[in-house]
């Protein structure tokens, strides 16, 4: 892709107007009579041939671009270097071909058949880029359309092989994942050793015949219905199990607790609570004498 610089399109314009000036006076009996300098016609012609093979021998590779030269009169695409972005001055008689490098997508639609025979349309996308440093092996080898040269019969062979592998159930809810994964992997297969890297690949939809998607759907449905009644028949369980084994726990601290406490605990845990009252400032104890099993009487007022 040649592309003339602004400046040398802005001279040519201006010399090409001055000759078509020149015409159009000599036309009208030379009324507006413009003369040249000796020689001067001469030197426009040449400044426009010079101009014009200039604008041939440049070349702007943009953002994300690389560019193979193309020899006309050696052999063909240079393969020994690819020239990156910017200014580049090549030759009159050559031409540089000039092609994205940066991380690009291709999304298709495949009709494919699944592991029972059914036919279903597989939706993906496929990022990939070139190798810059072969892009002209990539196009030397493939053409300048390498895109649909390698990747088209790479994907088509790649998607019939795994989606084969599965049945539409899968294909529709459980296995995407795996299924991009071992797409991927074929394709970088079949694309080894040839100049074209390909990133990452998204099955974004799989289409079934509606009577088979709805079938499908419902049995989701029933089986995710039954995972959420196990679920809470386990949590409930779970919770008895709970309750059971706390109220064991309570059962057996009790009776640790009642077999312990004997008559002399008690007559010692009596007295101790006695003493403790009798310093309460708000309260005049007067013991006299024993109660039932020795425990101290307790008389007065608040």
């Amino acid at each position: 892709m040649v592309r003339l610089q602004p400046y040398a399109l802005s001279f040519l314009k201006f010399i090409v107007n001055l000759i078509e000036l020149k015409i159009l006076k000599k036309m009208a009996n030379n009324q507006l009579d413009i003369k040249f300098p000796k020689g001067g016609v001469f030197f426009i012609l040449l400044a426009v041939v010079v101009l014009i093979l200039f604008s041939k021998s440049t070349v702007t590779i943009g953002p994300g671009e690389g560019g193979v030269l193309f020899e006309t009169l050696g052999n063909g695409i240079n393969t020994e270097k690819t020239y990156g972005e910017g200014f580049q001055i090549v030759a009159p008689w050559n031409k540089m071909i000039v092609r994205k490098v940066r991380q690009q997508s291709i999304s298709d639609e495949m009709n494919v058949l699944s592991v029972n025979g059914l036919e279903v349309k597989v939706n993906g996308t496929i990022w990939y880029e070139p190798e810059f440093e072969n892009l002209g092996s990539l196009i030397k080898t493939k053409g300048e359309d390498y895109e649909h040269e390698l990747l088209d019969p790479a994907i088509n062979a790649a998607a019939r092989s795994v989606v084969g592998r599965y049945t539409p159930e899968q294909l529709y809810s459980s296995k995407r994942d795996v299924i991009e994964q071992e797409i991927l992997d074929e394709i970088q297969i079949v694309l080894k050793d040839q100049f074209l890297l390909v990133k990452r690949v998204l099955v974004e939809d799989v289409k079934l015949p509606s009577t088979i998607r709805i079938a499908i759907e419902t049995k989701l449905k029933q089986e995710q219905e039954s995972l959420e009644y196990e679920f809470r028949i386990s949590k409930a369980k779970k919770e008895a199990e709970r309750q059971r084994i706390d109220a064991e726990g309570k059962a057996i601290a009790n009776k640790i607790l009642s077999a312990s406490l004997t008559n002399m605990i008690l007559k010692e845990k009596g007295i101790e609570a006695t003493l403790e009252l009798s310093k309460s400032p708000n309260s005049k104890v007067v013991v006299i004498g024993s109660g039932e099993s020795g425990m101290p009487i307790i008389l007065g007022n608040q």
